[in-house]
């Protein structure tokens, strides 16, 4: 391995953390005074805050394609996936939103951009897939059901997000700038004026915490991380080490959050894992390189 891909390698584990974290970090959100509304504005203000000095005028932002993003990938996203968090747990949401993006956004390939998965894909994806229905079955004692499907329909949205950005040819970095700032000026007034918020009632730590990792680590920190491992390891590496994120963010929630693990969840954790690993294609990848 040299030493730009040893880097690499180091961005992506550090990626995985910072998504593992905003599991983590979400959830104590959703369990805490705060509510979904205010957890969005905290994530769309700061986060458009340190992004602006990086916008390009004329670009993306301006067009129909940049506000189709933020409506789908900010606006879509964050409403369905801070509800999923304030009514399930961080255990379920693991397998929920990461372990179910790699799905998702096959489904949407197929259908917008025509892809067909090889073989072992559809292996990853049906892996997946299972891994989801054993986490649904798997909701005795972990709040109220909805929180899961609050989750596929952002597992749904992100997944459109991505394909959508794909289809034209939206870099990563383009496509955060463009979403928070869309997501910031089009939400924030809502906010202000209208929307149930409960800032007063929350902690100064409560607060602190979601400005820190909503608005810089996931929104800023996440993504620089995520683009410099593509560029030295690859996106199908990268892929399979973000099947760690289920795992990672499942197992953490225990000791973090104080929650419960069934042989059941564990079980869905491991088997959403293996399937996004599959999902991948680093596997296939690697094959000609072993004869």
């Amino acid at each position: 391995m040299t030493h730009t891909e040893r880097q690499g390698l180091i961005a992506g584990l550090l990626a995985v953390a910072c998504w593992a974290g905003f599991v983590l970090v979400s959830r104590a959100g959703g369990r805490s005074p705060l509510t979904p509304w205010d957890i969005m504005a905290i994530r769309f203000g700061v986060g458009s805050l340190l992004l602006l000095p990086f916008l390009r005028p004329g670009r993306l932002w301006l067009n129909a394609r940049g506000l189709t993003l933020a409506l789908v990938g900010g606006l879509g996203y964050g409403l369905a996936v801070y509800q999923g968090f304030r009514l399930t747990s961080a255990v379920h949401a693991a397998v929920m939103l990461p372990g179910l993006i790699p799905f998702g956004a096959a489904l949407f390939a197929a259908l917008i951009l025509g892809d067909r998965p090889s073989p072992l894909r559809w292996l990853g994806l049906v892996t997946i897939a299972v891994g989801g229905v054993l986490m649904l079955a798997s909701t005795g004692g972990h709040g109220d059901p909805a929180g899961d499907l609050w989750l596929v329909a952002a597992v749904l949205c992100w997944s459109l997000y991505t394909v959508l950005a794909r289809r034209w040819q939206v870099s990563a970095w383009t496509g955060a700038i463009t979403t928070a700032l869309w997501s910031a000026a089009l939400f924030l007034p809502l906010y202000l004026l209208w929307l149930p918020g409960n800032l007063a009632a929350a902690s100064v730590g409560d607060i602190a915490l979601q400005v820190v990792y909503q608005g810089l680590i996931a929104t800023v920190l996440a993504m620089l991380l995520y683009l410099r491992a593509v560029s030295s390891i690859g996106p199908a590496a990268m892929g399979a080490l973000m099947a760690l994120v289920p795992v990672v963010s499942g197992l953490l929630a225990v000791p973090v959050l104080g929650e419960a693990l069934s042989v059941t969840e564990a079980v869905a954790l491991a088997v959403t894992s293996v399937g996004a690993v599959l999902a991948s294609g680093l596997l296939r990848r690697r094959q000609p390189e072993a004869r």
